[in-house]
């Protein structure tokens, strides 16, 4: 796989993803220092901080320093908090960037003053007082909320079935099992069911990746979002999992986002 192209201007950049060949290879190129040093990648629901392992290493390898936070699946405030620690440790402006629930986690969080720019990845982004259940009550589109279950606490866990299926389709089937034996419980009132308390996207420039095959947040409300945000947008003929299964274009959009002047 090459090393991503960041010699282009990111606006050029991201006009280039949005037309580009959904799987071309980046270019090599050496590049000026990026405007933004630091890049915070929070996860989704049943997930952890490795499900950006193969978006980390591209960053990397273009100088950004790269953390992934591992949220304690719990609250969704308590969540945020996990953010706020990672945050403090970085030595100067960040971009902070979630994925799926994850979007709703950076909404929260992403206050703090060190936070310059957002990207959501196939992300909920709730407005105040929103919650991530709400706006999954307004989508009728996705299959995957089929299969997941819950346990007698309200924590949640999707079948084998519905990761197959429904979260990570395109990934390969030791991909699929993998993430079906190390997924986290989710907390159903505590995360999902949590209401906003802060809404970071209204103050601060922000990007989004649509996962035109999502099935577990409908493309349209991913769209929807996008737009009441004011972002930049790409769109990926990807399931909900795009970072991993599109990640050269993941880490692209990411590192524009981190260079751009918008």
């Amino acid at each position: 796989m090459n090393r991503l192209s960041l010699s282009m201007c990111s606006a050029t950049v991201i006009a280039l993803l949005a037309c580009a060949p959904l799987h071309a290879t980046a270019q090599i190129h050496s590049t000026p220092p990026p405007l933004i040093h630091n890049i915070v990648l929070v996860h989704g629901a049943w997930a952890d901080g490795t499900s950006w392992s193969k978006v980390v290493p591209l960053l990397e390898a273009e100088g950004f320093h790269v953390t992934a936070v591992h949220l304690p699946f719990t609250t969704l405030a308590e969540d945020a908090a996990a953010v706020a620690r990672v945050l403090k440790l970085q030595d100067g402006p960040v971009l902070l960037v979630g994925h799926s629930y994850g979007g709703a986690v950076i909404t929260e969080a992403g206050d703090d003053p060190k936070v310059t720019r957002l990207v959501y990845v196939d992300a909920f982004a709730p407005d105040l007082g929103q919650s991530v259940s709400d706006l999954v009550h307004q989508d009728a589109g996705p299959s995957g909320g089929k299969e997941i279950r819950p346990d007698a606490s309200g924590f949640l866990t999707l079948t084998a079935q519905g990761v197959m299926q429904d979260f990570a389709q395109d990934l390969t089937v030791s991909e699929q099992h993998l993430i079906t034996a190390t997924q986290g419980q989710v907390s159903g009132p505590d995360e999902l069911g949590a209401k906003l308390t802060r809404v970071a996207w209204k103050q601060k420039p922000t990007f989004y990746v649509v996962a035109d095959d999502d099935r577990m947040i409908g493309p349209a409300l991913e769209n929807r979002f996008a737009t009441q945000m004011h972002a930049t947008q790409i769109h990926i003929a990807s399931g909900h999992l795009v970072m991993l299964s599109h990640p050269v274009q993941v880490a692209e959009f990411i590192a524009a986002a981190a260079n751009t002047a918008k």
